[in-house]
């Protein structure tokens, strides 16, 4: 296969040019790379504070809008599957610029829906191809040294977490002024502008593999037998998403519902409350660069579980609700960055594999945690909400406490 130089072309532009090896990106381009990141992943996120508004136009029952939150993210896993790993074995950057182009005209076609299955449709296949995000993320990891890697792909991935948070405050934002289609429009050109941008602005690296199509994803899966680090980060991080995902999901109607009953702009301005986790992040990201991941990573499943303590008394405390919403934040973001930095020490010519394998088995937890609060919540109020995202934590902790006395890196 053709190898691609590692470096630019020169004059290609001041974000351009790769590191020198011990370097971290520059941060002109990790800040690029973050916002496009960002606007990747925010199509997966667009319409959680919409569900009612969407609901009611296209006539969906509350169950069925809920699994539009599903229908992404199953999507996205089905992405990271199937399309991550081929960062491996061609040029990243073609493929980013590919992806990102195609992730503009399904939000395009969203815009478009002129109902629930339309809409679910395009959802599925916007999440599939957002998986560029990713591909960017090991790109990051491929440009940054061993001593920098956590912090710079946790500048990418905060990136990507803010993209989720700041979706749904301009999603309702702008629905409030064109309606609920407005916010896919707007982010349907914002992510053919990225894409116009990564063409210009992404370095090349070289080409890490030399596998056909069916024998990369052999390979892919081959990793989760081969690698026990990776197994047991995989099923932890995938509780924790499924955790903070019933959150996510159930959060919108109980804000819709009484006492609350507020506004879909007003729910998108809500989670604003949940960049605080991701200022922490590179705090998270300096003590696993240091060593502590272990620490990081028990400190943040302990924090779920409380979270959802806090969160069961907020069903009429907004300053309680307020608190849970951070605290899940705040762990959910530690136990994916402490993740991240061992994984992707394991195999520097397989990044993009341990990634996609990775990620999948995460996005699979967030959609099993976003299908499971759909039914709770219809069965059992927010209570029950509260103890199956209590139950999910549990479960991220109970895997990390099994692996205390061996190592993690």
């Amino acid at each position: 296969m053709t190898q691609l130089n590692a470096r630019p072309q020169a004059g290609a532009g001041p974000l351009s040019p790769s590191p020198p090896s011990g370097a971290a990106p520059r941060r002109p381009l990790l800040l690029l790379l973050a916002v496009a990141t960002g606007l990747s992943c925010a199509g997966n996120y667009v319409a959680q504070p919409l569900l009612d508004l969407i609901s009611r136009e296209l006539h969906l029952g509350g169950v069925l809008a809920g699994l539009v939150v599903t229908a992404s993210q199953a999507g996205y896993a089905l992405g990271l599957m199937l399309l991550v790993p081929l960062g491996d074995v061609v040029d990243r950057r073609r493929l980013t610029v590919t992806l990102f182009s195609a992730t503009a005209l399904f939000l395009t076609v969203s815009a478009f829906a002129p109902s629930g299955p339309v809409l679910l449709g395009a959802t599925v296949l916007t999440a599939f191809t957002s998986v560029g995000a990713q591909v960017v993320v090991a790109h990051t990891a491929a440009l940054a040294s061993a001593e920098t890697r956590g912090r710079a792909v946790a500048v990418v991935v905060s990136g990507i977490l803010l993209g989720g948070l700041l979706a749904r405050t301009a999603a309702g934002v702008l629905s409030g002024l064109g309606g609920w289609r407005t916010p896919y429009w707007v982010l349907a050109a914002l992510m053919a502008l990225a894409a116009v941008t990564l063409h210009r602005f992404l370095p090349r690296l070289p080409v890490t593999a030399d596998l056909r199509y069916p024998a990369l994803l052999r390979s892919t899966l081959a990793l989760l037998r081969e690698e026990p680090q990776l197994r047991r980060r995989a099923l932890l991080s995938a509780f924790s998403l499924a955790s903070y995902s019933v959150q996510l999901t159930a959060l919108t109607f109980l804000l819709a519902d009484a006492p609350y009953s507020w506004s879909a702009p007003a729910i998108g301005l809500f989670g604003l409350v949940g960049a605080v986790g991701v200022v922490t992040m590179t705090f998270a990201a300096r003590l696993s660069d240091g060593g502590r991941v272990r620490q990081v990573t028990g400190v943040a499943t302990a924090l779920l579980i409380a979270g959802w303590l806090v969160l069961l008394a907020g069903e009429r405390s907004l300053a309680l609700l307020a608190v849970g919403v951070v605290a899940l934040n705040i762990g959910q973001q530690a136990v994916l960055n402490a993740s991240q930095t061992v994984l992707y020490a394991l195999r520097p010519e397989a990044r993009s594999r341990i990634n996609a394998a990775f990620m999948t088995s995460f996005f699979l937890g967030g959609a099993v945690g976003s299908a499971l609060a759909s039914v709770v919540r219809s069965a059992a109020g927010w209570p029950g909400v509260c103890a199956l995202g209590a139950a999910l934590a549990t479960g991220s902790f109970v895997v990390w406490a099994t692996e205390r006395t061996s190592p993690v890196r």
